[in-house]
C-alpha cells in the first residue's frame, strides 16, 4: 500500500552544493530501488534553528515528498540517521491529512452548489414579524 510522506531534514550549513545534490540524488536512487517514487525536492535554503543542534545555529533545508511504503521511510530515516552532515530530520504520513482535507473541500463545494440554486426552485421562507427597535439610551458626556 502506497502512502504520501514529507521528509524534512536539515544539513549543515557548511555542506558544498554538489555534496548536498549528491546526497539527495543517493536518496531519490534509494527510494526509486525500493519501489517507491519522489515526488518533489525542495531545497528552502539556509535557515535559523530554533536551537543549537550539535553546535551549529544554521542549516540547510531540504523537504521530500516521497510516495512508498513504510519500508521505505524506515530504510531512508536509517540512512539519514548515519549521514554525518545530517543534524536533524521528521518525517510526516501526509496521505491521511489529504483525504481528509479533500473530503472538506467536497461538503464545501457541495454546499455551495445547494445555495446556488436558484430562488424560484428553493421554497419562500415564511416571513418572520419585523424586531421591534431597540430603545434608545442618552449618551452621557
Amino acid at each position: 500500500m502506497n502512502r504520501t510522506y514529507e521528509l524534512m531534514f536539515i544539513v549543515r550549513p557548511d555542506m558544498v552544493e554538489e555534496d548536498l545534490d549528491k546526497l539527495i540524488a543517493t536518496l531519490e536512487s534509494g527510494v526509486q530501488a525500493s519501489g517507491g517514487a519522489v515526488k518533489s525536492v525542495d531545497k528552502m535554503g539556509k535557515r535559523r534553528l530554533a536551537y543549537t543542534v550539535r553546535k551549529f545555529h544554521d542549516g540547510l533545508y531540504i523537504l521530500m515528498v516521497v510516495e512508498g511504503g513504510g519500508a521505505i521511510m524506515h530504510e531512508l530515516e536509517r540512512r539519514l540517521r548515519v549521514t554525518e552532515p545530517v543534524i536533524k530530520f521528521l518525517t510526516v504520513r501526509i496521505d491521511e491529512e489529504q483525504k481528509r482535507l479533500d473530503k472538506i473541500k467536497q461538503l464545501r463545494d457541495s454546499r455551495k452548489k445547494v445555495s446556488a440554486q436558484p430562488a424560484a426552485a428553493a421554497p419562500a421562507p415564511a416571513e418572520a414579524p419585523a424586531p421591534a427597535p431597540a430603545a434608545e439610551t442618552p449618551a452621557t458626556a
